[in-house]
């Protein structure tokens, strides 16, 4: 008969295996994940190359990848009529992508967990965004040209704003969404004000926040191609641009190609950013897979 001793241990072990079980589990699950992730890019472009080759899809609009990779080859060592190499677009559209991006996210940001944790902030912002936020932020760059002139200031604030108000809204909602109980429990313990923001507001916020500065960068690339098509000689909009009023549709999608592959980088490397930041919502996020 098994003593209370061996019982216990029994019981133990047959929790801690099945808690590896489940482990293992959530690790191939995970694993499976990331390789659909990753594989889903590649069978779209194959089916491409496929409908394209089978003249399924007229080939003069929609060129295989293939040609259109061979294009990009050559355009990184080819300049094209104004000098400028494909890295040379890319560079400059990063540069007003991030300038602006951070001149929109950063008082965003601020003044969302003002909005969000002040009462009276957000009764005295709350109609100017609700009038405000719903303008398209495109249809603002003939008033920052007017403003600004035909530089890079203008696009630059132009993309500012359109990512200001995706910060702000998000980071606000996150504060007032926040359970007034972890408050609460927190004050009980004696946590002052300035511990309170920085061990449970901002903590509980910044799923919130990065939910935000994803859009924002998002929206702050689409902000840039448009405004290149306008009043620029350079960028990824200006080489999608001139590539279609000339019918060089394989530049014309290199151009496309080109903000895909950047809107994937900046993506994947904002959720690695809150993987690492926010650890437990990775833990949640895996669980409900």
């Amino acid at each position: 008969m098994a003593t209370t001793g061996e019982t216990l241990q029994a019981t133990a072990e047959e929790v801690i295996r099945k808690h590896e079980t489940k482990r293992t589990r959530l690790f191939y699950k995970d694993a499976f994940y990331k390789l659909l992730s990753l594989i889903s890019p590649f069978v779209l472009l194959a089916i491409w190359e496929i409908v394209v080759r089978t003249e399924i899809l007229n080939p003069i609009f929609f060129p295989p990848p293939t040609e259109i990779f061979k294009t990009m080859i050559e355009m990184v060592q080819e300049p094209d009529a104004g000098g400028f190499l494909l890295q040379d677009h890319i560079a400059i559209s990063l540069r007003r992508v991030i300038l602006g991006f951070l001149l929109g996210t950063i008082p965003g940001l601020i003044l969302g967990l003002l909005i969000g944790w002040f009462r009276s902030v957000r009764a005295f912002f709350d109609p100017i965004i609700a009038a405000t936020y719903p303008i398209p932020k495109i249809s603002l760059l003939p008033l920052m040209l007017v403003i600004f002139g035909f530089g890079e200031t203008s696009k630059i604030v132009t993309v500012a704003i359109a990512g200001f108000f995706l910060v702000l809204i998000s980071t606000a909602a996150g504060v007032t969404q926040i359970d007034h109980v972890l408050i609460q429990a927190a004050e009980n313990y004696g946590a002052k004000r300035s511990k309170l923001f920085t061990k449970v507001i901002l903590p509980a916020t910044l799923p919130s926040i990065f939910t935000g500065l994803r859009l924002s960068l998002g929206i702050s690339l689409l902000i840039v191609v448009a405004a290149e098509f306008i009043n620029t000689n350079s960028g990824i909009g200006f080489l999608i641009w001139s590539s279609w009023q000339v019918l060089a549709v394989k530049k014309m999608y290199a151009g496309l190609i080109v903000i895909a592959a950047l809107g994937l980088f900046f993506t994947s490397g904002l959720e690695r950013i809150g993987r690492f930041l926010m650890p437990w919502a990775g833990d949640i996020q895996s669980r409900t897979k």
